[in-house]
């Protein structure tokens, strides 16, 4: 298991008081509520606040320390209004006192508008169609030019050095340890014979992405009302990419569903953008690489106290057994012929 008895993280000191004095930094003042909102990676919180034309609700999100540099920070927000100024319906950060990036008692943080809505219902045909719509329109202002800052999801930075990382720590248990690591090299050699192993030579398109599109960050509302269907949250993860990455995680299911969802959202996707099949190759990398990304960021985050309160079950050799029979179930995965739409 991971070491839980490092110094208090720093988001200890992000109190009630501290998140009002923040807000105050920019002539805002709370009115009383005071929400946190389901984050892990950061610390979120909708806020009722006075002082604010036309807005008595927003939300305030304190970036994780260390995490991002200023400018990587600078560019989620730069292009989340780039997307917004497109018309694409993307949650943008507000412009205070001349700037979208604040800082307060050691944090970075931003604002928000406060948007409701709910998960969009993705084994319907139309809904599919009108996210494919509006994620291809993110593509095509993604593609515009690239990312100075943000890094890269690739081979290197999913797969190699999160698996490197993991063993340099000693996270994996050594009863497991072998047959994990042995696990990890099959997949990764596999991962090695696609364009993800070298993106500017694989002869795909990379571009700006969401990054982390998964259903969770697409909000619904009623389509009756005006401005009604999907819009899109948090940029934290936009990386430059594939476009398939923000395709493949809302399959879900077999196969037979999971083409049928694919369908849909290409339907919608190539009304306003072509897609480049070949990338259909890649959904079961990416998948791949996903998980030991994962593996890696629940270790990464382990001294902060909400982790062992959420994941209670991570670090045991039966964690460890499941992740060898996902990795296993992968490579069987990226064996196979590749989902086709």
């Amino acid at each position: 298991m991971p070491d839980t008895t490092a110094s208090p993280h720093p988001y200890a000191s992000l109190t009630p008081d501290t998140v009002l004095d923040a807000l105050a930094t920019l002539g805002l003042y709370g009115d009383g509520r005071l929400l946190p909102l389901n984050s892990y990676e950061n610390r979120v919180y909708q806020i009722g606040v006075e002082g604010l034309e036309d807005r008595r609700t927003v939300v305030i999100k304190f970036y994780r320390p260390g995490r991002w540099s200023d400018a990587q920070i600078q560019e989620e927000h730069d292009f989340a209004r780039e997307l917004a100024a497109a018309e694409v319906p993307m949650v943008a950060p507000l412009p205070l006192q001349g700037r979208t990036l604040h800082h307060h008692a050691g944090f970075a943080f931003s604002l928000s508008p406060s948007r409701g809505g709910r998960a969009p219902e993705l084994d319907d045909f139309e809904v599919l169609e009108w996210v494919g719509r509006f994620l291809a329109r993110i593509h095509t202002v993604g593609a515009r030019q690239p990312f100075a800052h943000r890094p890269a999801l690739d081979l290197a930075t999913f797969g190699t050095e999160p698996r490197d990382w993991l063993l340099a720590h000693r996270m994996v248990p050594l009863d497991v340890q072998a047959e994990w690591a042995a696990a990890c090299d099959r997949a990764l050699a596999m991962i090695a014979g696609t364009p993800l192993a070298d993106p500017a030579g694989g002869g795909l398109r990379t571009l700006r992405l969401h990054g982390d599109c998964h259903p969770g960050n697409i909000l619904w509302t009623p389509t009756e009302h005006e401005g009604g269907g999907p819009h899109f949250v948090d940029l934290d993860d936009a990386r430059t990419g594939f476009a398939v990455q923000d395709l493949w995680m809302l399959l879900s299911g077999d196969r037979a569903q999971r083409t049928a969802q694919l369908s849909g959202l290409l339907d919608g996707y190539e009304q306003f953008r072509d897609f480049d099949r070949r990338e259909l190759a890649l959904i079961e990398p990416l998948r791949t690489l996903r998980l030991l990304h994962y593996s890696a960021w629940l270790a990464r985050r382990w001294e902060d106290p909400i982790f062992p309160r959420t994941f209670p079950w991570f670090g045991s050799s039966d964690y460890w057994k499941g992740q060898i029979q996902m990795l296993e179930d992968q490579c069987e995965a990226m064996a196979e012929e590749p989902l086709y739409a």
